[in-house]
């Protein structure tokens, strides 16, 4: 169960941190800095990790051929090779998210902030007026999971897919869609 989750933004702000507090996105490891194929080699040939990325990229050469590399900086290898090398060090410097928990996919969230649908624009979570209650469970998150494993869920997506995917497939389009214009959101998954 996650406490309430303020921001200063939209409310797809607020749907990305509640989501970070709860699953490890996908992030680039920050000892991942080389630039040049030497030091993105000797990084890679440090770690299992790093070998199965170099495997997985198509690199296959002899050991023979590996020590020569890595013993002279200079070397001067087929550019073919280099980028073989730098796309396994990409892959390896990336790790993949987890994937969004059924917890959050069956969760029960409560929208506090400015809703708007047709005509009635109301704050919603305050003495006047109840926050805005979504089931997760009647929802359809597969767009939403495929933009968040491939690092590509951004605030505006996230808000028009939860929108569209989640808040419609529990309550309705509503009188005419669902807006969120505020400039802050609270945001509770129970």
């Amino acid at each position: 169960m996650a406490g309430p989750t303020g921001h200063g933004g939209s409310l797809g702000a607020a749907l990305n941190d509640l989501l970070r507090s709860q699953v490890t996105p996908r992030h680039r490891l920050s000892s991942y800095t080389a630039k040049h194929w030497h030091a993105q080699l000797s990084q890679l040939t440090a770690t299992h990790r790093g070998y199965q990325a170099l495997a997985d990229a198509g690199l296959h050469v002899t050991t023979k051929t590996l020590i020569n590399w890595l013993s002279d900086p200079g070397y001067n290898i087929r550019r073919s090779y280099r980028d073989l090398i730098h796309t396994a060090y990409e892959n390896a410097a990336v790790t993949p998210a987890e994937a969004i928990p059924g917890h959050v996919k069956r969760g029960q969230f409560e929208i506090s902030g400015i809703v708007k649908t047709g005509n009635d624009e109301r704050e919603r979570g305050n003495r006047r007026a109840a926050p805005l209650r979504i089931d997760g469970s009647r929802s359809n998150w597969n767009e939403i999971e495929e933009l968040w494993l491939a690092g590509e869920l951004t605030d505006d997506e996230f808000e028009d897919h939860f929108i569209d995917d989640v808040i419609v497939a529990d309550i309705g389009e509503g009188t005419d869609g669902w807006q969120f214009p505020g400039a802050s959101y609270g945001l509770e998954l129970r």
